[in-house]
């Protein structure tokens, strides 16, 4: 899919994003109800047949979010077998629309309090590249383990980026890429918030 904000002002991404999440099969709702219970469902499964996140293990924010990378894809699937999947190949979004992949999903989880990350191929261009980056995301923010109080989604950003929105690490050594901040609230929508 070609970038929708090519050659549009920044004063309309608003409203380019609210037309292209309309037309995304997924609702705003929805999207806020499965990742929500996704991270309910962390709290009572035990690990190991024994150790309960939250009361005898807590783990690490990267942890948290590969549980949640794993099964918001999982309970998509399970609701709409036909129509979405988990990713099984490299190359594929980690949420797969089977009708038309353009509306396949890519999952960012951060314990940030307000921004998404990417790793630096995601700032990387060219052919050797395996993922397409631009498309729709899902980005969720939430908060992290402190002392025995449980963590909540502090945030849901749903939208569309192009993969020249990423913005990798000056040194060459770095892991991470970012988005400016110009991006919130235009292209990625924040469409749930506990604050």
């Amino acid at each position: 899919m070609n970038n929708p904000y090519d050659f549009l002002p920044e004063e309309l991404w608003h409203a380019k994003t609210e037309e292209l999440m309309l037309a995304h099969p997924l609702q705003r709702d929805e999207i806020v109800e499965v990742t929500l219970t996704c991270w309910d469902a962390i709290f009572v499964t035990k690990i190991g047949g024994r150790a309960l996140v939250g009361v005898d293990i807590f783990p690490r924010p990267q942890i948290m979010g590969e549980f949640l990378h794993e099964l918001i894809p999982l309970e998509f699937s399970k609701r709409y077998p036909d129509m979405w999947r988990r990713e099984e190949a490299p190359d594929e979004k980690d949420l797969v629309y089977l009708p038309d992949p353009k509306y396949s999903v890519e999952i960012k989880t951060s314990s940030s309090k307000s921004q998404i990350y990417g790793n630096r191929s995601y700032a990387q261009y060219g052919k050797f590249v395996k993922k397409v980056k631009s498309g729709y995301y899902l980005g969720v923010n939430f908060e992290k383990f402190k002392s025995k109080h449980r963590p909540r989604i502090s945030k849901i950003h749903f939208g569309w980026l192009d993969e020249s929105d990423w913005i990798g690490q000056k040194s060459q050594t770095g892991q991470q890429s970012r988005l400016p901040r110009s991006i919130y609230g235009k292209k990625l929508l924040l469409i749930h918030s506990v604050e």
